[in-house]
């Protein structure tokens, strides 16, 4: 019996951290639906999300973008095509196989994506100013031990941050 009601604290504390990582989650996706919404053009996250992984890897294949988005590559090409539409992205033969085609950000997909992000960005910051320095401390070692726990490879002062542009954690290209 003692032994019970030493783990139990444990797994109370658990899902008071859960609660809380999950009320920031809510907040963090209503800032990233916030920063979208003031885009002219109608993106949804998931074409989001693929702007984004075009920016950060730069050029890819159909099949490959499918597979790191996590999509079919009949998803994928559905949302090419509206984002193409929309003038956000453009589509060409690849030079060194002529049968597979090579995906890209336009100079508007480049600019939404660095709009959106700066909102974002601006929002959050708002936000953790109105935290006391020495809570803002506490916050980035939590979030630093949760990223490494989740293994998200952590973004340097210098690197832009592109949320939703996700990365496999075995993707040794960041």
């Amino acid at each position: 019996m003692r032994e019970h009601e030493e783990t139990a604290p444990a797994q109370d504390d658990i899902e008071a951290v859960t609660r809380a990582v999950l009320t920031a989650s809510r907040l963090l996706v209503a800032v990233s639906a916030r920063s979208l919404a003031t885009v002219e053009e109608n993106i949804t996250l998931p074409q989001f999300r693929m702007l984004v992984v075009l920016s950060t890897r730069g050029p890819s294949k159909l099949v490959a973008l499918a597979d790191h988005l996590g999509v079919q590559p009949s998803t994928a090409m559905r949302m090419v095509d509206r984002l193409i539409a929309s003038g956000l992205t453009s589509r060409r033969t690849n030079p060194e196989n002529r049968r597979e085609t090579v995906l890209s950000l336009t100079e508007e997909g480049s600019r939404v994506v660095a709009d959106v992000t700066a909102r974002r960005r601006a929002e959050i910051t708002a936000v953790l100013r109105r935290l006391d320095p020495a809570r803002r401390d506490a916050l980035v070692d939590a979030l630093d031990a949760f990223n490494a726990a989740g293994q998200e490879p952590a973004c340097g002062a210098e690197d832009v941050l592109h949320p939703l542009g996700w990365l496999d954690p075995a993707d040794e290209t960041r």
